[in-house]
């Protein structure tokens, strides 16, 4: 079989590697039918990323079941989500909804990057999936593979940087500094869930246009607006985002960050001291979310699909991954409608 493997900056390239097997009466072998990159598969494309090439690359997709094991819980021909972490889905930590800290394997173990073991990327013609009863999320009847190609992560990671908040505090003002698929995915997901007020900032008019489409209002840049939200999220990677995200938050504000610092910086670590804030910067758990993000999907109130800026066929990956798209999605041997 084939993988995709970061070879360099904005260069990768179809590498052979040996046919997955089973290894257990859990796993299962997946391929692939609708993959795009992450946000951060967009920085290490550009360069920034911490780990040096070569690795495999991707950890989002759609896919469908190959082959399985007797206690795999899915079936050959299932379409499933394959989340980004490897979990177990039985240790204390994967109880607890901690999935991206399972005990039961290397720290950080993941698909798309050498960390925690080698576990290969999404951007492969089969993949191994090692606990396919807990970790894999059937696609509901009638979602687009296409449109939620995103739910091993971004789409899922949104949900939750949003979707907790508004249901402890409804009516919420949210303010949204991205770059990327993450903050337009809020912006929807935000307002179907009732927001009061979304504010999407980002210098590219594109981007702006989706979100305007959510009914979000929109800006370029702005200057703190001290006491303006109750919730900020910030998708971008950049400290001075954060620092303007943070200071624009209400007394006892939360502001969520979903950008991969690669780089360091300085908080404003009194104005936080002033007015009580909490910022948190977390690794997703994203298994735990895939279930109630894919409801809200099935449910109509949102429109995933037009964050999706291009559909390719899968053997245009080695050209076009490494191009500027906001969210590509990659194809193949999509069941037919």
């Amino acid at each position: 079989m084939r993988g995709l493997t970061y070879v360099e900056r904005r260069r990768v390239e179809w590498r052979e590697a040996p046919d997955p097997q089973l290894g257990s009466d859990r796993e299962a072998i997946v391929a692939p039918v609708a993959a795009t990159p992450c946000d951060v598969d967009s920085a290490i494309l550009a360069g920034h990323g911490p780990i040096e090439p070569p690795f495999p690359i991707g950890h989002e997709c759609v896919a469908r079941v190959v082959e399985v094991g007797d206690a795999a819980g899915v079936t050959p021909g299932d379409l499933v989500v394959v989340p980004w972490s490897i979990s177990c889905g039985r240790c204390d930590h994967c109880s607890a909804g901690l999935t991206a800290h399972c005990s039961a394997v290397p720290h950080m173990a993941m698909y798309g990057a050498p960390i925690g073991g080698a576990w290969g990327g999404l951007f492969s013609d089969l993949v191994r999936v090692p606990y396919a009863d807990t970790m894999l999320v059937p696609l509901p009847a009638g979602l687009d593979p296409v449109a939620m190609a995103s739910a091993s992560d971004n789409w899922s990671l949104a949900y939750r940087l949003v979707a907790p908040h508004l249901q402890a505090r409804p009516h919420s003002r949210v303010l949204v500094i991205a770059r990327g698929s993450i903050g337009l995915y809020v912006c929807d997901i935000a307002r179907a869930l009732g927001a009061a007020d979304v504010l999407y900032v980002d210098p590219d008019p594109a981007h702006r246009e989706i979100a305007e489409s959510y009914g979000a209002r929109t800006a370029e840049a702005i200057e703190p607006v001290h006491h303006g939200f109750e919730l900020a999220v910030e998708a971008t990677g950049r400290v001075d985002q954060l620092t303007l995200a943070l200071r624009c938050l209400v007394p006892e504000g939360m502001c969520e960050s979903a950008g991969n610092h690669f780089r360091p910086g300085e908080l404003p670590l009194l104005d936080m001291y002033l007015t009580g804030v909490t910022l948190r910067i977390a690794r997703d758990n994203v298994r735990t979310h895939i279930p109630d993000a894919l409801g809200l999907a099935a449910s109509g109130l949102v429109a995933p699909a037009r964050v999706v800026s291009t559909v390719l066929d899968w053997e245009q990956l080695p050209q076009a991954l490494p191009e500027r798209h906001l969210k590509p999605v990659f194809v193949r041997d999509l069941p037919q409608e």
